[in-house]
């Protein structure tokens, strides 16, 4: 979230950097800062009545000890007390009220990104690999899938309904194998700690990585439990740090995480209803960052290379574009996508976003870092997708499908596919 004092000393220059993303996202303004002036001005006469209060009973206190009756300014104590439990409970009515208002406002965007209100906005970056050359029409991953026994979706259906898969076989052990490889290359060569968090969390939670209050259509939540299941690992691994103090010579303190993610996906109706590109349930591992203020900006760009190690290890073509402020967010101020080339499409999907939240979610969830000698501040907190699992499944098979139906597989993937080197056969 925002801080109030900012938006207070700023409020034009705040406005400005919202309605970048539309007018709509600092129509809140106004109201929230009448309320804090009326929360600032309660807190005053607090504090005045206070004096007072305690004047009048320095003054009871003579008047006994002379012996004299103090009855009057007794009872003008009595009427102050009233009144400070009366303003008391005003300032925490407002308070609920700001904070209502303040968790809804979303992140300011980076003067950095570009304007535009969707996709087609956004901006190119850079592109690695070349996209696959087939002397044949490449198929999709649902048909090779399919084909080879390697996924089940008709079974899926039968079991929990539509946005679901059963991977099957050697596509069962490509995905343990692609999860693994992940891991492995985080863990060992770009210096993350492996994490393995809860996939339920409570609402405090989801409040402080920002899926919560606007988001929660989108949430699976438990019906007799306040339990939410997880939509990315974003969510316990940011909240793994609530409500401490870090030691400055502890940052950047880096974590991944292997997770299944579900998500109602209600925002995404007739939006690619079969197969695995949108699911509700999905497998994916997350990247996530505790970093010094001053260093947020090298350290996405860090982020994004580590993303992005993953897919040059499977030679997989892919390009990185950055998001306009359209299609940013709620949360981040900035982010750069990955998007992988997906032949049967004919186009790229996106397999990692990889964000920059400052200390907005910091702010929410209360994490803080401190230099011996100084006020505790708040960190800056990122993440990103390294990768998205499903969709990394997606593009090996379309990419290294061969000319027969059969999936040649990665040379890096090698070791964790007990050495084969080909899925070219159904398995029953």
């Amino acid at each position: 979230m925002l801080d109030i004092k900012t938006i207070r000393e700023n409020v034009e220059a705040v406005k400005k950097r919202l309605n970048r993303r539309g007018p709509e996202t600092s129509s809140g303004l106004d109201d929230l800062l009448i309320k804090e002036e009326e929360r600032r001005k309660s807190l005053s006469q607090v504090e005045a009545l206070k004096s007072a209060k305690k004047k009048l009973s320095a003054e009871v206190g003579k008047l006994k000890q002379a012996g004299e009756d103090a009855a009057v300014q007794m009872e003008e104590v009595k009427t102050i007390n009233i009144r400070i439990k009366d303003l008391d409970e005003t300032t925490r009515n407002l308070e609920i009220q700001i904070a209502d208002i303040i968790l809804g406002i979303p992140n300011l965007p980076d003067d950095s990104i570009p304007d535009g209100v969707d996709e087609s906005a956004n901006q190119f970056v850079r592109a690695w690999g070349e996209k696959p050359e087939f002397s044949f029409t490449p198929k999709s991953h649902m048909e090779l899938g399919e084909n080879l026994g390697l996924l089940d979706f008709k079974r899926a259906a039968k079991i929990s309904g539509s946005r679901f898969a059963i991977y099957k076989g050697q596509g069962a052990q490509l995905l343990r194998a692609l999860i693994n490889f992940m891991i492995d290359v985080q863990t060992r060569e770009n210096g993350y700690e492996e994490l393995y968090p809860p996939f339920l969390v409570n609402k405090e939670s989801m409040l402080g990585t920002g899926q919560l209050p606007k988001f929660e259509e989108d949430l699976f939540k438990l019906r007799d439990d306040p339990y939410y299941l997880i939509p990315t690992a974003e969510v316990p691994v940011t909240n793994y740090h609530r409500d401490e103090v870090l030691k400055e010579d502890a940052l950047p303190i880096c974590y991944t995480a292997y997770t299944p993610c579900f998500r109602r996906e209600a925002g995404s109706y007739g939006k690619d209803t079969a197969g695995l590109i949108r699911q509700h349930q999905f497998d994916k591992v997350e990247l996530v960052k505790f970093v010094h203020p001053d260093e947020s900006e090298r350290e996405l760009e860090s982020l994004v290379l580590n993303a992005e190690s993953i897919l040059k290890k499977l030679n997989l073509h892919y390009r990185v574009v950055v998001l306009c402020v359209g299609d940013l967010s709620a949360s981040a101020t900035k982010t750069y996508d990955l998007e992988v080339w997906i032949p049967s499409q004919n186009t790229y999907r996106e397999i990692s976003s990889c964000s920059n939240f400052a200390d907005y979610q910091a702010r929410r969830a209360k994490i803080r870092f401190k230099k011996e000698g100084e006020k505790p501040a708040f960190v800056h907190t990122l993440n990103g997708s390294g990768l998205a699992a499903g969709r990394l499944f997606v593009a090996i098979l379309e990419n290294f499908q061969q000319a027969d139906g059969a999936i040649a597989i990665p040379e890096a993937l090698a070791p964790y596919m007990h050495g084969l080197k080909t899925i070219d056969r159904k398995q029953e």
